[in-house]
């Protein structure tokens, strides 16, 4: 039995995990539910789960018939599952799925799809009478131009599913946007679904900044656990986050009006239960959601997250998953987080002056995900950071500098990748 982990008895919670197997999430979940005394099954892909418990199952992701097939059987020939949660875009539909036939505190599987797929959601939006910019889902197959009619420039195209901003493109002119096209069809060709592969969003770009809110629902009331003001402008041609840094630095107004919004869009989407993340932009005097995602903030960002007597998101989440009380009370100061950009295409050889960025005063972790030998693919093709530094100071503005000098201190050696595959003996 690892340290500190507790033994399972027959009244043990069980908690069913579905997870992707190259989730960011799904070490932190396992841990938490470590700490709370909660048996977690974890539900991916692949002959060997991780697992934190008695067992763990191999689904068919993204088959999501199959996949909750399995599920169900388990559940039928078992001791069944006390709650479950998803933790990553892929995961939700059917963590709404087995919610829905399990009796389990969760969304509605529609409202959970919708949550993924940004068409769907502009759609609800827009019904709900809430601010939406001008967009239609385009054929990728085709030439774009008889399909954005109407459309003003400058836009934005994106995957109908993909996070991360992966795919995401800006463009100023029709000859540009159709330039794109074949560089966005290849990108939506490894989506999941079937159904998400061939077609893209346009919408027209809304200047502003970002904001991303991290919420909690509970019979559709939402909780602000916390607002990220996102400091570095995202105008294109990508949009790669960085920095977030909280507590928000936006006039109080502003921060209830972002709340107010993505309270509405909840109810829009029809989501009632779990964790939310959303991110919006602060444009012509309103809060206009870009997205809303029914799981909690991706990477390792959540470690940014403490809600006193070390109760991290994880528990939360878990804790709120079983109906247990537990309140989320933020821990005093200020804290952000940097996602390192991948500043080139090519093959990592190190990533120099880490231990001077970890020396920083208010930086708590410097940490690369990624080894030597990885080979790093930018925004808008690649869909993983190269790593992330943490900090915590008593205000946001100091949690900010203390990114940014950190950040002077790294520096990126990769190597080219030759057509071949073979590295380049040259280092840039």
């Amino acid at each position: 039995m690892p340290d500190g982990a507790r033994a399972v008895t027959p009244n043990t919670p069980r908690l069913l995990l579905l997870a992707p197997p190259s989730s960011y999430r799904t070490g932190p979940y396992l841990r938490a539910a470590e700490r709370l005394g909660v048996e977690a099954v974890l539900a991916s892909t692949g002959k060997h789960p991780l697992v934190s418990g008695s067992g763990g199952l191999n689904l068919s992701l993204p088959d999501l018939d199959d996949s909750l097939r399995t599920i169900l059987d388990v559940a039928d020939n078992g001791p069944g599952f006390s709650a479950v949660v998803a933790t990553d875009d892929l995961t939700v539909d059917l963590a709404g799925l087995v919610a829905h036939e399990l009796g389990l505190p969760g969304n509605d599987p529609g409202a959970a799809r919708i949550s993924r797929r940004k068409d769907l959601a502009r759609q609800r939006l827009a019904e709900a009478g809430l601010p939406v910019p001008g967009h239609r889902v385009v054929d990728l197959r085709e030439p774009l131009g008889p399909q954005v009619d109407g459309l003003p420039f400058p836009c934005v195209i994106k995957p109908l599913a993909l996070s991360g901003s992966r795919g995401v493109i800006r463009a100023d002119d029709r000859d540009s946007l159709e330039r794109l096209r074949t560089r966005v069809a290849a990108i939506t060709s490894t989506a999941p679904f079937p159904d998400e592969r061939d077609h893209a969003l346009l919408e027209t770009y809304l200047p502003g900044a970002e904001v991303a809110l991290e919420g909690m629902l509970t019979d559709g009331q939402l909780e602000v656990l916390a607002l990220f003001d996102k400091p570095e402008p995202l105008t294109g041609p990508y949009f790669e986050e960085s920095y977030y840094v909280t507590p928000s630095r936006h006039p109080e107004a502003v921060q209830e009006r972002v709340a107010e919004r993505v309270s509405q869009a909840c109810a829009a989407y029809g989501l009632r239960h779990g964790p939310v993340h959303a991110e919006a932009r602060l444009h012509d005097g309103d809060a206009w959601l870009l997205e809303l995602a029914a799981r909690t903030i991706g990477g390792e960002c959540a470690r940014l997250l403490s809600f006193g007597a070390g109760v991290g998101l994880e528990e939360l989440v878990i804790a709120r998953a079983l109906g247990r009380p537990l309140q989320a009370s933020r821990d005093a100061g200020a804290g952000g987080v940097l996602m390192l950009p991948t500043p080139r295409a090519g093959v990592l050889r190190r990533v120099e002056g880490v231990l001077e960025a970890s020396r920083v005063p208010g930086i708590e972790a410097v940490e690369i995900s990624v080894r030597e030998g990885y080979e790093l693919v930018p925004l808008p093709e690649g869909e993983s950071y190269l790593g992330f530094v943490f900090a915590r100071t008593d205000s946001p503005q100091e949690a900010e500098e203390a990114l940014r000098a950190a950040h002077a201190h790294l520096r990126v050696v990769t190597a080219p990748v030759l057509m071949s595959g073979a590295v380049a003996v040259g280092e840039s």
